[in-house]
């Protein structure tokens, strides 16, 4: 399980907690129900949730004040269900926008970790140990309006002069509707690949790019299908440590 943490709330999130603290008069319903602290949330295999302590909120009513029915009417549970579900949906959104790092638990392959300050284009972020076999990098977003390209770039650090390696770069061209892809070591560019059953992308539209690490290439799957590979250019795999992203997109999700 990994922890992401954040600061702070939007206010419309804000105000469907406290809308929530309102609608639960009574004690037995507090139970697993955050009410004061600093905010947290957890991820795991079944998704985004919240968890104590979250958001300060006021001391719930006493017994006194709660009504002598223990049943809620009915149409009030289901208010509650449908203002935690859509707090929760917020907390997950703010979590993907606003998050310190993020990582995944251990699947196969494993999701590399990338630490990040947020998710603005052009973005730069450090994956933590590098590179191995059977790691895996996921990018989700949407693609702008009016796209003419974009690039995402694996390469190793961030350095300019003299320039990092870039042991991969795939860059989409909406005009020719191509996605290219190149390697460049010690300053020198290979060869360019071009080669795509199709082109994935779509102006205006989100999108999900993965790209898996295997031994002699690096896999790339767009939406759920394998567009294509890409031999290895880089000898030292853990060395690529760094992403790159810029053109004409908004990132919503990396890891």
């Amino acid at each position: 399980m990994t922890e992401i943490h954040y600061e702070p709330l939007s206010c419309q999130t804000q105000k469907l907690l406290l809308l929530l603290h309102r609608l639960l008069p009574l004690p037995g319903w507090w139970e697993g129900f955050p009410v004061s602290g600093q905010v947290s949330v957890f991820s795991a295999a079944g998704g985004v949730g919240l968890r104590p302590p979250l958001l300060l909120l006021p001391t719930p009513p006493s017994p006194s004040r709660a009504p002598a029915d223990p049943v809620p009417p009915q149409p009030l549970l289901l208010r509650v269900r449908l203002l935690y579900k859509m707090a929760g949906s917020l907390v997950e959104s703010e979590a993907l926008m606003g998050v310190r790092r993020l990582s995944s638990p251990l699947t196969s392959p494993v999701q590399a970790e990338v630490y990040f300050p947020r998710l603005t284009v052009p973005f730069c972020g450090h994956i933590k140990g590098g590179l191995r076999p059977g790691k895996k990098i996921l990018i989700m977003g949407i693609v702008n309006l009016e796209p003419k390209s974009f690039d995402i770039r694996l390469t190793c650090g961030d350095s300019e002069d003299p320039a990092a390696d870039i042991a991969i770069e795939l860059r989409a061209e909406f005009a020719d509707k191509q996605f290219l892809r190149n390697a460049c070591v010690s300053g020198k560019w290979g060869e360019e690949e071009s080669a795509i059953p199709y082109f994935p992308f779509i102006a205006d539209q989100p999108f999900r790019v993965e790209i898996h690490c295997e031994h002699p290439q690096f896999r790339i799957i767009v939406d759920g299908h394998q567009l294509f590979d890409f031999y290895h250019r880089v000898e030292s795999l853990s060395a690529i440590n760094t992403i790159k992203i810029n053109g004409d997109l908004q990132l919503t999700k990396l890891g």
